[in-house]
């Protein structure tokens, strides 16, 4: 009788040893090496194209270089973060919080994609076919014109994929399958790898567009191995607040598209619905006449942004001055406060200071360090800002206004939205062509922008 062979891996990074350890030297927590069966599978040979390999390596110019067909998921926002649409034979795995949406938003694309035409299978290892049934009810989706599994037995859901040959597989969630040859619990490291390599063999070699959904750590982390956002081929986020209505679906990864588009809905009665206009979203409760309030035009890949920038300075009662940024860099934040205090000489190292992104969205260009710089001055003089007002730059350490990209369409956002002047760097002005009831001020240094902008 052979004797089964054990180890113990890192639940949390996937680290491999031959004995049990309280410190994974991986990650270096403690207490996460499980035990598990050591168990040699023959399909961890397979090809990824179906049994099909290559015979021998091509030069790259006698590569066929066909543009694959996307198919439509009808759903606006989520076709800009994948890129166009959804790929055939592609796999994309889905992240976010618990109740943020990653069911609904799937449920809704699922439904849009079978009217459309194309065969779906939705597996779901953590709600029944009645359960799903009444979410749809729920959602307004009559009869959709889907097939539903309720089934976590990898195994059993090849069956049924071979059964209905779909055109895309939707698998909630990836920690709840498991394959009945690893001896491990579903969700652990081991069950987690071998599932999606084996799904990722299926979508590969019959060109099934699978999504997955991934369940996120405390620390907001896919869980599972690191190595499971490497074997897809676009991870998104879905992100925002319980208490929130607004919720935004970014790309992290991905190999068919940009890596900067983000997708905005908010979700409603009805489900999730697409925010054609995200910069009303983010304007709408905007005051008027305060100090430390500065409107900037961000592109979020191929889309200009307006939000709203908010600092307030206060005396500080400790020793060492508080420095809290929420949707900009921390960083970013404190090289901007070193500049004002050395180029325009505000005493701000007494000061605490508190800079925030209204509507929860995270800018990381450099394109806001001047909204950033004349926010924090505005309340530190507690002087308004003019409402009417974009300010666009990115400041160097010695107090220069560097120009940025694609300053047209930040400027033309700003104009349909009603604003009647834009600050920006003055190596920008040369051959604009914007509309002409806008007024369009160039800067050279952090200096001239405070006084155009605080003047009166």
């Amino acid at each position: 009788m052979s004797k089964y062979k054990t180890k113990y891996a890192c639940q949390e990074c996937g680290y491999e040893s031959p004995k049990w350890m309280g410190k994974c030297p991986g990650c270096n927590n403690w207490n996460t090496m499980v035990e598990e069966v050591a168990v040699k599978t023959a399909s961890r040979h397979e090809s990824l194209h179906g049994g099909q390999r290559q015979t021998a390596a091509l030069p790259l110019t006698e590569v066929a270089g066909e543009e694959e067909p996307r198919m439509d998921t009808t759903i606006g926002e989520l076709n800009r973060v994948l890129g166009g649409g959804l790929v055939p034979g592609s796999m994309v795995l889905v992240g976010g919080d618990p109740g943020i949406g990653k069911s609904t938003l799937l449920l809704q694309t699922s439904f849009a994609l079978a009217h459309g035409g194309i065969k779906v299978l939705y597996v779901s290892g953590e709600e029944s076919a009645k359960q799903i049934k009444l979410r749809a009810d729920r959602l307004g989706m009559s009869t959709p014109p889907m097939y539903v599994l309720a089934e976590n037995d990898l195994e059993l859901i090849e069956q049924h994929i071979a059964q209905v040959d779909p055109q895309v597989l939707i698998i909630d969630s990836i920690q709840t399958v498991f394959h009945p040859a690893v001896q491990s619990a579903a969700g652990s490291v081991a069950q987690v790898r071998e599932t999606t390599s084996q799904l990722m063999r299926i979508a590969k070699g019959k060109g099934i567009a699978t999504f997955i959904v991934g369940h996120v750590t405390k620390e907001g982390a896919i869980a599972g191995p690191r190595m499971l956002e490497h074997m897809v081929d676009a991870v998104l986020y879905f992100e925002g607040e319980r208490h929130n209505t607004f919720r935004i679906l970014r790309a992290v990864k991905n190999r068919f598209g940009s890596t900067n588009e983000i997708g905005i809905f908010e979700m409603k009665e009805k489900g999730l619905e697409e925010v054609g206009n995200p910069s009303e979203i983010f304007l709408a409760e905007r005051p008027v006449g305060v100090a430390g309030s500065t409107v900037v035009a961000s592109m979020e890949g191929t889309r200009p942004v307006l939000v709203e920038l908010q600092a307030l300075v206060a005396p500080t009662s400790f020793v060492t001055p508080r420095r809290m940024a929420t949707g900009v860099d921390h960083q970013r934040v404190g090289m901007i406060m070193a500049v004002l205090e050395k180029r325009m000489g505000l005493m701000l190292q007494n000061q605490d200071a508190y800079v925030n992104v209204a509507g929860g969205v995270r800018l990381d260009e450099p394109a806001v360090d001047l909204a950033i710089a004349v926010s924090i001055a505005s309340s530190f003089r507690d002087h308004a800002t003019n409402p009417h007002d974009v300010v666009i730059g990115e400041v160097g350490l010695t107090g220069e206004v560097r120009g940025v990209s694609r300053i047209e369409q930040r400027i033309r956002e700003a104009h349909k939205l009603g604003f009647k002047r834009v600050i920006i760097p003055s190596k920008n002005i040369r051959g604009l062509d914007v509309p002409s009831d806008i007024e369009v001020v160039g800067v050279s240094n952090i200096s001239e922008a405070l006084s155009e902008v605080l003047r009166g």
